[in-house]
């Protein structure tokens, strides 16, 4: 039975707790690492990701942040001689087994990039494009399902006037909030983040961190961030990468006010980055 299971029968395998509720663990990486050909970029990374909560990745450049945050939806599969050792496990399976269904996979675990990559396309199109290619063709359907998905990524007020637009013409940080709505149109679990405010002004940054908060409410958020301010505001765990290895990973305002690890106190003084 083991060979015929994939994330589309996850639902009657996920785990569980003795009360029968799902587990408050939601990703699980075990001894996890990630290879670029030969390079070890995550080195045997152990953590567990509760679900409903934020979790932040702070570190300095080139640490394996980002590469690990991009394992737990498995985009680094696009990269030719990427491979992986040891488990990262989501409701009870290891995502890197080989009958694990990949397109499945990703529309549980959505991603938003560190740069809006809207389509060319109008805004409606824009939300619409991944419940179409599930399957969606009622157009009744497809309105609500983009008028909810804009609503919860706080910006249907500023367009429901003008869904027929071009998303080119918006603003950098109603872009970023157009991939948000994106991405939970196709209804995750799980909500990516890779520095999701890094090319945004103050104003648009507070927006987006704002709707994290909202967000947490519904959603697993794990967010990269090179701003540990930013950590700090919006995080209730955060880990602390570098050279690949998980130094610390706790609770943000223990880390950050009395961290256990000295390589983690350095780093959030600024003492190098």
């Amino acid at each position: 039975m083991s060979e015929e299971i994939t994330l589309r029968k996850f639902d009657q395998f996920a785990e569980h707790s003795s009360s029968g509720e799902p587990s408050e663990i939601h990703i699980e990486a075990k001894d996890f690492s990630l290879f670029y050909g030969d390079f070890e970029a995550v080195r045997k990374v152990s953590l567990k990701i509760p679900r409903r909560m934020v979790t932040a990745m702070i570190g300095p450049s080139g640490c394996g942040k980002s590469t690990l945050l991009r394992s737990i939806n498995r985009m680094n599969d696009l990269i030719p001689s990427t491979h992986a050792k040891g488990e990262m496990v989501f409701d009870g399976h290891n995502i890197y087994d080989r009958n694990i269904d990949v397109v499945t996979l990703r529309s549980r675990v959505g991603m938003v990039f560190q740069k809006p990559n809207v389509f060319p396309k109008s805004i409606f199109d824009n939300v619409a494009y991944g419940p179409r290619l599930q399957g969606i063709t009622n157009k009744q359907q497809l309105s609500e399902i983009v008028e909810t998905s804009l609503r919860q990524a706080a910006i249907w007020n500023e367009v429901k006037d003008r869904l027929s637009s071009n998303a080119l013409g918006m603003s950098g940080g109603q872009q970023q909030r157009l991939c948000i709505a994106r991405a939970l149109a196709i209804k995750p679990e799980i909500l990516l983040m890779d520095e999701p405010t890094s090319a945004l002004d103050p104003k648009a940054t507070a927006k987006i961190e704002d709707l994290i908060g909202e967000l947490r409410e519904n959603y697993t958020i794990i967010i990269v961030t090179h701003n540990m301010q930013q950590a700090a505001r919006v995080s209730d765990l955060t880990a602390f990468m570098y050279e690949g290895v998980l130094v610390e990973f706790g609770k943000t305002k223990q880390l950050f006010t009395n961290p256990k690890n000295i390589q983690t106190e350095n780093y959030i003084t600024g003492r190098f980055g």
